[in-house]
C-alpha cells in the first residue's frame, strides 16, 4: 500500500472510534454499557464520555491484572509510545517470551475498551487513565517508578543542572533543555549507565537498591552523607522538596533491566485441584445435600407457619430471633442467616405488612411445596445465582457502624452474582470430580479483577464473596465434596468438563493467546436460557434424590426411626405425635406424654393413633408406646376448661379436691362453685397451661360444652414478589438496543461531520446551525425544487437537540417532509422545531 493509499493516523479518540466498524463499536458498548446511558448523539460525544473519570475508573477496575499492568506501563512511557517501547517496559531487557506472547492480546483489550488508541507506532493512553495511573507525589504509581529527569528537574536552577551534567561526565551545554536531554540520554543508555555505576561506591549502590522498586522517594539531611552526595552530584538522585529526594524514572528502569513491574503476570494462575473424586460420588453427595437443603427450608417455614419473628423497626431480624432460628434448625448462626436470606430471595417469606409486622410464609410457599423435590431445588438455586443480597455480611457493620441484620437493609452487593457465577465457571473448567484448592480460586479471581494500585488485601470484598460462594454452593448441593456436580454444571449451561484438565491447546496457528490466558467459556444466560438450564439440572437431579418412604421403625424405648426422608403426610402427622430427637441420614422421633397430648388436642383419638402407627411401622408397635397412648387418652379431656373468667369441671369430684389441695394451684385463684365445678381468676389458656404443668391433661371446651380441637392456623402474607437484585451499573445492552444505539450514533456522526458550504455553518463542533424562521423556510423550499440535501438542527418534543442531514420532499402546513439520511427513512419535521439550516458542500457524500 502506498503512502497516499494508507489511511491517515487518527488525531483523537473520536477519530479512532470513527474508523471502527459496527462489530468493534458494539464490543465497546457491551463492555462499557455506561457509554450508552443515554445514547450519545455522535462519536465525538461517545469519545468524550469514554474519557470521563467515572467511566475510565469503572473500565480500569474491570481489567485483568496483565491488561492493567500494560495500561500502567503506558502511563510511564512516552506519549505517544511505540509498541517496541511498551514491549521493553513489559518484557524487560531479557525479552520474556510469555510477556511478548500475551502483550498483543492485552493491548487489544485496552483498544477495545477505548482506553488506548492509535497505531502501534503512536500508542496513546486516554488522558484520564494517564492521570490516574501516572506517578505523582500524591498518588504513587503501581509500578513504583518516580518522575522522569525532565519532570524532576523542572524547578532546578540552570547552574545546578550544569553542575550535575559535568559531574556525570557529560560536556556542558548552553541551556538547561539540552542539558536535561543529555542527562536523560545518558541514563537511558544501558552501556554508558553501566560504566557510570561501576564507579559508584558500594554503599551508594545500596541506596539505589532500596529505592529501585519503590517507593522512589527518600529523606536526606541538609548535609547529606558521602554515599548520598555522590548520587546527588551526578543526578542519580534528584531533590524534589527540602529534605526529599527521588530516584529518576530512567535510572530506576536501568536498574530494573527495563521492567516497569517487578513481576509481570501475563498468565493467570491455574486453578489447582486439591482432591479428585469419582463423579458418581460427587453427584450423590451433592444430591444428598440438595435434599437436606429442601428439608432445612421446609423446617424453617414450618417453624414460621403461624407467623414468624417480628420485623425490627429498621427492618430485618433481631439477633435474638436469628439465634432462635439457628437453634431450631440446628445450624450455626451464619448458616441460619443464609437459609433465611435464601427463602426471602426465592419469595417464600416476606413481612406480612400488618400493624404488628412479622415475617411469614407467602402464598408462593404453598405452591412451592406442591412441586417435585428437584423442581423445588431448582427454584432455590435459580433464586440464589442472581441474588445480590449477601448473607455473609450479617453480623458485620455498615458505613455508619450499625449492625447488619438478616433480612435487613444494607446487605446488597452488586458484585455478588458475577463473582458467584465466575467461581462456578472456574469449577466447571476442572475435570469432573475435581475439587479446587480454595486459595487457587481466590488467586485466579484476584488476577482477573485485581485491586487497582497493586494492593493485595486478603479480606477484599471479592475474595470474601468467592469464599461464601464456595460454601453456599456446597450447602445447596450445587457441588459435592467441593467439586461441581453434573446438575450444577447443567445449571450453568456449561459444556462438558475437559477430560485432562482445565486448559486446552490452541485450536490453530491463528490462536496466539497463551493457553492459560483464555478463561473458561461458560455462557452468561438470559432468563429464558436460565429457565431451560434449570429444567435440565432438575432432570439430572431427580434420579439421584432419595425416594420418600411411607414407613418408620418403632422401638421399645418410645422412639421411632425414619431410615430416610418421609412422605409429607406421614412426616406431618409424625411431627405432631412425636418430637424430633436427632437428625441426619436417619431421623429419630421420641414419643412423650406431651407429644401424644398434642396429637389428641389436634383432634385425633387413641384408636386413630394406634391405627396410624400400625399402618406405617415396619416393626410391631411396642407395648410401652401402646400404654403411653392409652394412658394419656384416658386422662385427656377428663377435666374441662371453659370461660367464666375460666372454670374447671369434672365428673369426678375427687380430682377437683386433689387440684384444690395442690400448692401449685395457688396462683390460679381456684374456688369451688359446685361439687364438679371450680372457678378460676385466670384466663382459659393460662388455666390450661397451669393444670398441664401440674401433670393433668385438661381439654378446652366451647360455650356449648363441646371439646375444642386445637389445630395450627397457617399465617400467610399477601402475595409478594421476590426482592429484585441490585444491578452492578447499567445493564449490558441486548442486540436490539445495541443495533438501535449504533444506528443513532452513526446517524448523528454523519450529520455532524458532513461538509458544509463555507460561511453557512458554525465553526464550533457540535453547535447547531442557527437561522431565522423566514430564511429556514426559504432554504427548505428551494431545496425541494433543486433536490439538494441540507444540514439542519432539530429539537424534539422532549427538548433533546440533534443534527440531521435531510433531503426535503415537500413543505406544507408548517411541516417539512424529507428523506432523513441519518435515519435512512422518510420523516416529517415541524418547521418551528428546526433551529436552522445550512447547505452542504458540493463534494459532500
Amino acid at each position: 500500500m502506498s503512502t497516499e493509499d494508507r489511511p491517515a493516523a487518527p488525531r483523537s479518540l473520536a477519530e479512532a472510534l470513527r474508523g471502527r466498524d459496527d462489530v468493534s463499536l458494539g464490543a465497546l458498548l457491551r463492555s462499557r454499557p455506561d457509554l450508552i446511558t443515554p445514547v450519545p448523539t455522535d462519536l465525538t460525544q461517545l469519545a468524550t464520555r469514554a474519557g470521563t473519570r467515572a467511566s475510565v475508573v469503572r473500565a480500569l477496575e474491570r481489567l485483568d491484572r496483565f491488561a492493567l499492568q500494560t495500561a500502567e506501563a503506558l502511563a510511564v512511557a512516552a506519549d505517544p509510545a511505540a509498541y517496541d517501547e511498551l514491549l521493553g517496559l513489559m518484557a524487560g531487557d531479557d525479552a520474556d517470551p510469555a510477556v511478548a506472547a500475551a502483550l498483543p492480546h492485552a493491548l487489544g483489550v485496552l483498544r477495545e475498551q477505548a482506553l488506548v488508541w492509535g497505531g502501534d507506532d503512536r500508542l496513546r493512553l486516554v488522558r484520564t487513565a494517564r492521570e490516574l495511573l501516572a506517578p505523582s507525589p500524591q498518588h504513587p504509581s503501581p509500578t513504583g517508578l518516580g518522575p522522569t529527569v525532565q519532570e524532576a528537574t523542572a524547578g532546578m536552577s540552570p547552574g545546578r543542572i550544569q553542575e550535575i551534567v559535568t559531574a556525570a561526565g557529560l560536556p556542558s551545554t548552553h541551556d538547561s533543555v539540552s542539558a536535561v536531554t543529555s542527562l536523560t540520554e545518558l541514563f537511558s543508555d544501558r552501556r554508558r549507565m553501566a560504566a557510570l555505576l561501576a564507579k559508584a561506591p558500594a554503599d551508594s549502590l545500596d541506596v539505589l537498591e532500596r529505592l529501585v522498586w519503590g517507593p522512589p522517594y527518600g529523606q536526606v539531611t541538609a548535609d547529606p552523607a558521602p554515599r548520598l552526595r555522590w548520587l546527588l552530584d551526578r543526578g542519580l538522585l534528584l531533590p524534589t522538596a527540602p529534605g526529599t529526594v527521588v530516584l529518576p524514572r530512567e535510572v530506576a528502569l536501568h536498574l530494573r533491566r527495563g521492567l516497569a513491574h517487578r513481576t509481570p503476570e501475563p498468565v493467570p494462575p491455574a486453578v489447582e485441584a486439591a482432591a479428585v473424586h469419582r463423579p458418581q460420588v460427587v453427584d450423590s453427595t451433592a444430591a444428598g445435600q440438595a435434599y437436606t437443603a429442601l428439608a432445612t427450608v421446609e423446617e424453617l417455614l414450618k417453624d414460621w407457619d403461624e407467623g414468624g419473628p417480628a420485623v425490627l423497626r429498621a427492618g430485618g431480624l433481631s439477633v435474638r430471633d436469628l439465634k432462635r432460628t439457628a437453634v431450631a434448625l440446628d445450624v450455626p448462626e451464619p448458616v441460619a442467616a443464609f437459609w433465611v436470606e435464601l427463602a426471602y430471595a426465592a419469595g417464600l417469606i416476606a413481612p406480612d405488612g400488618e400493624a404488628d409486622e412479622r415475617y411469614a410464609a407467602t402464598p408462593a410457599y404453598d405452591e412451592w411445596l406442591e412441586l417435585p423435590p428437584a423442581e423445588r431445588w431448582s427454584r432455590l438455586v435459580t433464586a440464589w445465582l442472581p441474588a445480590t443480597r449477601t448473607a455473609g455480611l450479617v453480623g458485620g457493620r455498615d458505613a455508619k457502624d450499625r449492625t447488619l441484620s438478616a433480612l435487613g437493609p444494607g446487605l446488597d452487593r452488586s458484585a455478588a452474582p458475577e463473582v458467584r457465577h465466575r467461581v462456578l465457571a472456574l469449577l466447571a473448567g476442572l475435570p469432573e470430580g475435581a475439587a479446587p484448592a480454595a486459595e487457587s480460586v481466590l488467586a485466579r479471581l484476584r488476577w482477573e479483577r485485581p485491586l487497582r494500585g497493586g494492593a493485595q488485601r486478603e479480606d477484599d470484598l471479592r475474595s470474601r464473596l468467592a469464599e461464601w460462594a464456595l460454601s453456599e454452593a456446597e450447602l445447596l448441593g450445587v457441588t459435592g465434596r467441593g467439586a461441581l456436580s453434573a446438575h450444577g454444571r447443567a445449571l450453568l449451561g456449561a459444556p462438558s468438563a475437559p477430560a485432562k484438565g482445565p486448559e486446552t491447546e490452541p485450536s490453530g496457528p491463528g490462536d496466539k493467546l497463551p493457553v492459560h490466558h483464555r478463561p473458561t467459556q461458560v455462557p452468561t444466560l438470559s432468563p429464558a436460557e436460565q429457565a431451560v438450564a434449570s429444567a435440565a439440572a432438575a432432570r439430572l437431579l431427580t434420579p439421584l434424590l432419595p425416594e420418600p418412604l411411607d414407613h418408620v421403625l418403632l422401638q421399645a424405648d418410645l422412639t421411632a426411626v425414619a431410615p430416610g426422608p418421609l412422605r409429607r403426610p406421614l412426616a406431618g402427622m409424625l411431627g405432631v405425635l412425636a418430637d424430633v430427637e436427632s437428625k441426619g441420614g436417619a431421623t429419630v422421633y421420641r414419643f412423650t406424654p406431651g407429644s401424644v397430648r398434642r396429637a389428641l388436642d389436634a383432634g385425633q383419638s387413641a384408636s386413630d393413633l394406634h391405627a396410624f402407627l400400625a399402618a406405617h411401622s415396619r416393626t410391631p408397635v411396642p407395648q410401652p408406646l401402646t400404654y403411653l397412648i392409652d394412658d394419656v387418652a384416658r386422662r385427656h379431656g377428663h377435666l374441662r376448661v371453659g370461660a367464666a373468667s375460666a372454670y374447671v369441671r369434672c365428673d369426678d369430684d375427687a380430682v377437683l379436691n386433689e387440684i384444690l389441695a395442690d400448692k401449685r394451684a395457688a396462683g390460679l385463684g381456684l374456688r369451688r362453685l359446685a361439687p364438679t365445678v371450680l372457678a378460676a381468676q385466670t384466663d382459659p389458656a393460662g388455666l390450661l397451661e397451669g393444670l398441664r404443668a401440674m401433670g393433668f391433661a385438661p381439654a378446652a371446651e366451647s360455650a356449648e360444652g363441646d371439646v375444642l380441637i386445637t389445630r395450627a392456623h397457617a399465617h400467610r402474607t399477601p402475595p409478594r414478589t421476590a426482592p429484585e437484585p441490585v444491578p452492578d451499573g447499567p445493564p449490558v445492552p441486548d442486540d436490539t438496543l445495541l443495533a438501535a444505539a449504533l444506528r443513532a450514533i452513526r446517524a448523528g456522526d454523519l450529520a455532524s461531520t458532513t461538509p458544509r458550504k463555507p460561511g453557512t455553518a458554525p465553526e464550533a463542533n457540535g453547535e447547531l446551525p442557527r437561522t431565522g424562521s423566514a430564511e429556514t423556510l426559504a432554504t427548505v423550499q428551494a431545496a425541494v425544487l433543486t433536490g439538494e440535501a441540507l444540514w439542519i438542527g432539530y429539537v424534539n418534543a422532549e427538548g433533546a437537540a440533534s443534527q440531521r442531514v435531510i433531503a426535503p420532499i415537500r413543505v406544507e402546513g408548517g411541516f417539512v417532509t424529507a428523506y432523513d439520511h441519518t435515519a435512512d427513512e422518510v420523516r416529517t419535521y415541524p418547521l418551528h422545531r428546526i433551529t436552522g439550516v445550512a447547505e452542504l458542500a458540493d463534494d459532500a457524500d
